[in-house]
Order: C-alpha cells, then sequence, then structure tokens
C-alpha cells in the first residue's frame, strides 16, 4: 500500500477551507461595496415624490421660489446617488425607469417654466408614477444584492461544515485513533510494560513513529532490569542519608531550643540509639584532662562486645571530649562524626552565652559598685573627717563622759559602716572570665590565700553543664563571704571548700574551717553580712545554714536547687 504524507493532507484540507473562506469573505467585500449607495438612492428616489408635489404647490402659488426649486430638483435628479443606477453592474430595467424619470422631468420643466400649471397639475400624477417604478426597482435591486449575499454564504458556510465534517471523519480514522494507540503504547510503557504492539498507518509520519517508538521500547526492555537494579540502590542510600540529615537536623533544634543539660544530651543520644539500635553509645565530657561526666544510654556498658571507636567533641580551638562507639556491624561514621561535631559547636555556644550572660551580670555590679563607691564611699570618708575634727575642737573645751561617748560609739559605726561598705565593693567588683565555675572558685580562692595564711582547699565535683550564668555569680560571692569571714572572724587555720551534686535537685557546698566557731547567731536582718549571704541563697531558691563543728570551727552550708531560674 502507497503511503502518504500526513503534512500535505492537512495542508490540502486547510488550504481548501481557506480558499473557500477567502472566497466568501471577498465576495461579500464586493457586494457590500456595491450596496454602500442603495440607501442614499432610495431616499433621494422618494424624495423626488415629495419635491414634485412642493413644485405644484408653488405653481399654483405663483411663487418667486418656483426656479430655486426646480434647482433643487434637478440636484437630486442628478446626484451620485441616483446617478449609481447608470453603472455597468445595475439591471437594464432600472436604468430604463431612471431615463424615462430624467425624459419626463424635461416636460414637467417646461410646463413649469411656462407657468402652465393646469398641464403640471394634469401630467403630475403620470409623473409620479413614473417616480414611484423607479423607487420599487431601486428596491428590488437593492433587496436582490442582499439576497445574493445571503445565499452566498449560507452556500459557503454549508460547503465549510462539509468539507470539515469530512475532515475530521478523515482525521479521527487516520490520525487520532494511530495516535490514541500510540499514546496507550506510551503509557504503557511508561508503567514499565514494554510488550505493547505498535499501529499501523497510512502516512509516513505515523509509520517513522510507530518504527522509531519500537525500537526505543526494546532499547529500553534491555536496560530496565539493571537500571531498575541501580535505582533500588540509590533509593536505599538516599533514604538513609535523609534519615541521618533529619536526625542531625532535630538533634539541632532540640540543643539549641531547651536547656543545655545531662537530660538533653541523653534525649539526643536516645534519638542516635534509636536510629541504629545496634549499637552501644556514650559521651565523655572532658574538662583539663579529666572526665566531668558521662551520658550513656546503655545500662551497662559493654566489655570487648566489638569494634570501639572514639569521634572527639572538637569545634575549632575547643576539645570537651569524646563520643564512644561500639559495633559489631558497620554503620555510618559520617553519621557520628557530623554528630560529634554538633554536639561540640552546641556546647562551645552554650558556654559562650553563659559567659556573655556572667560578663553582663558582673559589668551591672560593677556599675552599681562606682555608684556606692563615688556616693556612699566619699560620704562615710567625709563624716570620719569630721567625727575626727569634731573631736578634737571637743579637746579643746571641756566635755562631758557622756558627750565622749556618743562621740566614740558614732565613729565607730561610721568606721563599720566604712569596712562593710569596703567588703560589698570588692563582692560587687569580683569578675568571671571563665564560664567554669570550679576554675571561677580556683581563682577566687588563689585571691584569697594571698591575703591569709590559713590553708584553703577546694574540692570541686559538679559537672560542668549543671548550672547557669545567674547561680554562678551568686555561688560564688557567697563562697567568697563565707570564706572571709572564716578567715578574719573564726581565726581558722584551715579552710575547706567543698562542692557537690547530691541528687538531681540538690546541689550542696561546705565552707568549713577550724576557727573559733559559732556561739550566737543574730537574726539576718541585724547582721549585714549573714544578712547578704541569706539573700543570695533565697536568690538561688536555695538555704544557706551556720552550724557547729564537733571538733571546734563553723561549717556554712549552701543547699540549692540546679538550673532553678531566679527569683
Amino acid at each position: 500500500m502507497k503511503k502518504g504524507k500526513l503534512t500535505s493532507a492537512i495542508w490540502g484540507f486547510m488550504l481548501t477551507l481557506i480558499l473557500l473562506s477567502s472566497g466568501l469573505a471577498i465576495f461579500a467585500l464586493v457586494n457590500l461595496s456595491y450596496s454602500l449607495g442603495d440607501a442614499r438612492a432610495i431616499n433621494a428616489s422618494g424624495s423626488l415624490r415629495m419635491q414634485s408635489y412642493r413644485l405644484l404647490f408653488y405653481a399654483n402659488s405663483n411663487s418667486q421660489f418656483v426656479d430655486e426649486k426646480i434647482i433643487e430638483f434637478e440636484n437630486t435628479l442628478n446626484s451620485e446617488a441616483l446617478k449609481a443606477s447608470l453603472t455597468w453592474y445595475t439591471p437594464q430595467d432600472l436604468k430604463d425607469k431612471y431615463l424615462t424619470v430624467i425624459d419626463k422631468w424635461q416636460l414637467m420643466r417646461h410646463y413649469l417654466e411656462s407657468k402652465n400649471s393646469d398641464l403640471y397639475t394634469t401630467a403630475l400624477k403620470e409623473f409620479v408614477d413614473t417616480i414611484d417604478l423607479f423607487v420599487l426597482e431601486t428596491e428590488q435591486h437593492a433587496a436582490f444584492k442582499l439576497k445574493l449575499l445571503a445565499i452566498s454564504q449560507i452556500t459557503g458556510l454549508a460547503l465549510m461544515l462539509l468539507i470539515a465534517f469530512v475532515s475530521v471523519r478523515v482525521t479521527k480514522r487516520k490520525v487520532v485513533k494511530p495516535l490514541q494507540h500510540l499514546m496507550h503504547a506510551a503509557n504503557t510503557i511508561s508503567q514499565g510494560d514494554f510488550n505493547v504492539e505498535m499501529p499501523k498507518t497510512e502516512y509516513i509520519e505515523l509509520t517513522a513513529l510507530s518504527v522509531a517508538l519500537d525500537s526505543t521500547v526494546k532499547k529500553l526492555a534491555s536496560v530496565y532490569q539493571g537500571l531498575e537494579f541501580q535505582v533500588e540502590e540509590k533509593t536505599i542510600a538516599l533514604t538513609r542519608a535523609n534519615n541521618e540529615l533529619k536526625l542531625l537536623y532535630d538533634n539541632v533544634v532540640m540543643l539549641h531550643s531547651n536547656k543545655l543539660d545531662t537530660k538533653t544530651l541523653t534525649d539526643a543520644l536516645s534519638q542516635l540509639q534509636k536510629h541504629d539500635p545496634d549499637i552501644c553509645i556514650r559521651l565523655v565530657v572532658v574538662e583539663d584532662g579529666q572526665v566531668q561526666y558521662i551520658v550513656d544510654t546503655n545500662k551497662e556498658w559493654p566489655q570487648n562486645a566489638g569494634t570501639t571507636q572514639k569521634f572527639p567533641l572538637q569545634f575549632e580551638q575547643n576539645n570537651l571530649g569524646y563520643l564512644e562507639v561500639i559495633s559489631s556491624s558497620h554503620f555510618s561514621i559520617a553519621l557520628y562524626h557530623n554528630f560529634a561535631i554538633m554536639l561540640a559547636r552546641s556546647m562551645v555556644i552554650h558556654n559562650a552565652g553563659e559567659q556573655r550572660q556572667q560578663l553582663a551580670l558582673m559589668e551591672e555590679r560593677g556599675v552599681i559598685a562606682r555608684e556606692l563607691h563615688d556616693s556612699l564611699g566619699q560620704l562615710l570618708s567625709f563624716l570620719k573627717i569630721q567625727v575626727n575634727l569634731l573631736s578634737k575642737e571637743l579637746d579643746k573645751t571641756t566635755k562631758s563622759p557622756r558627750a565622749a561617748e556618743q562621740l566614740q560609739e558614732i565613729n565607730v559605726g561610721v568606721n563599720t559602716a566604712y569596712v562593710q561598705l569596703r567588703e560589698l565593693l570588692s563582692t560587687f567588683r569580683l569578675t568571671i572570665s571563665d564560664p567554669n565555675l570550679g576554675h571561677a572558685i580556683e581563682a577566687m580562692v588563689d585571691q584569697l590565700r594571698s591575703q591569709t595564711d590559713a590553708t584553703i582547699t577546694l574540692d570541686f565535683k559538679l559537672p560542668m553543664q549543671l548550672l547557669g550564668a545567674h547561680q554562678h555569680i551568686h555561688i560564688l560571692q557567697l563562697t567568697r563571704e563565707a570564706t572571709l569571714n572564716a578567715i578574719k572572724h573564726a581565726s581558722a587555720q584551715h579552710i575547706q571548700i567543698s562542692c557537690q551534686k547530691i541528687s538531681d535537685q540538690k546541689v550542696v557546698i561546705n565552707i568549713t574551717d577550724d576557727g573559733i566557731g559559732i556561739k550566737e547567731l543574730k537574726e539576718r536582718d541585724q547582721h549585714f553580712g549573714l544578712g547578704i549571704m541569706h539573700e543570695r541563697a533565697s536568690r538561688l531558691s536555695g538555704v544557706v545554714e551556720f552550724n557547729q563543728n564537733e571538733a571546734g570551727g563553723a561549717t556554712v552550708t549552701l543547699t540549692f536547687p540546679p538550673q532553678q531560674e531566679p527569683v
């Protein structure tokens, strides 16, 4: 069977429709162009009748406007609209009737010019009848052109609909059905079924498409099995990578949205444990070469259970410990390496935040200290000078024993207030440059050792992330106040500072000395130093107690909950 070109068939149908529609449009335009003056011709021919009767009126009344109306009648009779009746395309009957009107008008004009109104009146009826026949012929000619236009348009539209119907039928049978077959075959191939049959068509283009698709199907079938296996492997790898990224993201959100304490770190390790249930994992936090605490998700840490691998908690120049993993099977080293980096970064950011908060608190206290020094300090110094000057002036005169006693009491009170103010300023000016509370207390103790011969020892066993920045400030100042009391008032030779975590809800700090002990404690609002210590304890949501030791000396005990928000 000889095959034709689909493009040629489509071009033939389209060309036929274009030529037919163009011919109809051109015919309509030509018809309309020849019909443009029909309405004016009908109006002009109709007005001839009215003007004929008007001339009769002027002729009977011997009006001087007869000549003017004759000229007006001739202008209408010889107008372009009526002269169109003499063109080549107008019917002969219309031409004859127009020429008859012109001939009879010559006789009617003669009657008017000779002022013979009786003859004009006698011939008027016949003249008007001639005009009516001309008007009727003009209207019929215009109607004929409109009918011709309507018939041509209806015939052309019928032909176009017929051609379109035939085109649709042929296209559906020879083009649409083969294309639908090809689409069905393509959908079947897209679902992984390559056992399809290609349609046979009468056109070269569709046949070439079927052959090309059939060849492609055979090639796809040969490589599809291999691709399926590769896609499955890639899918498993991408799923694993996606789960690892989600795990890291969830942990980053949790570590930065919650307080970075042991519970938060345990939750992070638990999520990692759920990702790989066959491994054992724990977090070891190291500071100054010593293990501070261990976060373990297992009840018992196995010994010699498999390969042990450590991932350092290192971020920039900070080495905070390591993440230890035991597994007898293969696991993602990159995941645990990134997890360790994430933990180290979170801990460094937390420590930096704590340090900024501590520095802000110390700066605030420094401002208060400067204000106290510039106001109360200068005022007390001025009062001391004034009391001394007053005492010297009274010595020159006779003063009573009662006045001397009261002056002495004023002097002692001013000196006591000045000493207490200096101690308060020293406490306020205490600085912290390290977010590690143990380092800060050690630095404070080194400062006090230079002020006394007493031996001061420190036993610090608090986890690094246990306390908040606001707690560091109060603990450090309360410990310093208690140690200074032991040095100045108790005459102690040995002072022991102990910081321990008793439970998840209790931290205990003891300052023990071997001094003269405590015989009697006044109410805290009556003793400036004790009142400040009680207030600091309340700021920690805790209590401070003063106890006599059995072997001599006293013990100041501070008990408070960790990470308690300040009151």
